[in-house]
């Protein structure tokens, strides 16, 4: 399985930080690892998909306002589907933030 990693994942905890792992629906990816702290995007991994192209959103978010990212990748079609990576990551994103 290939992974996709941008940022350095916390190694202590914090009471800030929070973390899912989001199964993707109707994208060539299967999973994202999500770590948010403090509103700002920490962490990206993706599991599967175009390995340049998700390397590129994941070093391109870290670090950005969640709410940012959100409003930039949600509803991008890939192809013919009706989603996208980068619009499976804006749901995670509004999943890990209660949205």
């Amino acid at each position: 399985m290939e992974h996709r990693i941008a940022g350095r994942r916390p190694t202590l905890f914090s009471l800030f930080v929070m973390r899912i792992s989001y199964k993707t629906h109707g994208t060539c990816s299967s999973l994202i690892n999500l770590d948010v702290e403090d509103g700002i995007i920490r962490y990206v991994q993706f599991y599967g998909g175009c390995n340049g192209n998700l390397q590129g959103i994941c070093r391109l978010v870290t670090g950005m306002k969640a709410e940012e990212a959100i409003a930039r990748l949600e509803g991008i079609q890939c192809n013919h589907r009706p989603t996208s990576c980068p619009d499976q990551l804006a749901q995670a994103l509004k999943n890990l933030l209660g949205i």
